[in-house]
């Protein structure tokens, strides 16, 4: 709908399995569709093998997916974060849609992917805690929401870990913002 924000509570973070999650900018239908698809790929997966998706398959297939073509377009117009964890460690891969799939230390996707990166290049470092991790997610979040209008208004974060999917919820995001002192919706009064 162009510049008109037609739905202020869109979900853009899936749970694909108890060890991938995705991440969506863009058309919302275009992103529950690949959503859809993936989920049930990946299911299908671990019925036939026993075994859960490595992260790089997962990313690979729905990339496949989408060069295949479809969507609203003809293509799917979206950007995707595809992360998680497998036997090899943690990784998360930025899908485009035109099917390129590429690893990454940390990905951005989306309007706000310049506010959010500006605060990555300047604050990620290798071997970060759990906590730091996360903090500093919220932290790139909340650049984006602060100066792009179509980054909506709210926070979506989730951990996947050898323990499984969990997303925070909206209060354990919005406790931690105001922890870092971040400007979340309300003004900082001096």
């Amino acid at each position: 709908m162009g510049h008109l924000i037609a739905h202020k509570d869109v979900r853009k973070l899936f749970k694909i399995d108890d060890n991938l999650g995705l991440t969506v900018a863009g058309l919302v239908g275009d992103a529950q569709l690949l959503a859809r698809y993936i989920k049930a790929e990946v299911e299908l997966y671990k019925l036939k093998k026993g075994t859960p998706m490595s992260v790089k398959s997962a990313a690979t297939l729905l990339s496949n997916i989408m060069r295949g073509g479809g969507g609203s377009y003809g293509f799917y117009y979206v950007g995707l974060i595809m992360g998680g964890i497998d036997g090899t460690g943690g990784h998360v891969y930025s899908l485009d849609s035109a099917g390129g799939s590429i690893r990454d230390e940390y990905v951005t996707v989306g309007s706000g992917s310049v506010f959010a990166y500006g605060v990555l290049e300047d604050q990620y470092r290798p071997g970060m805690t759990e906590d730091e991790a996360v903090n500093l997610a919220i932290r790139a979040l909340n650049a984006a929401m602060r100066r792009d209008s179509a980054s909506g208004d709210g926070y979506a974060v989730a951990v996947i870990n050898k323990e499984g999917f969990k997303e925070l919820t909206p209060e354990e995001t919005l406790e931690r913002a105001k922890e870092m002192q971040l400007l979340v919706g309300y003004a900082k009064h001096y």
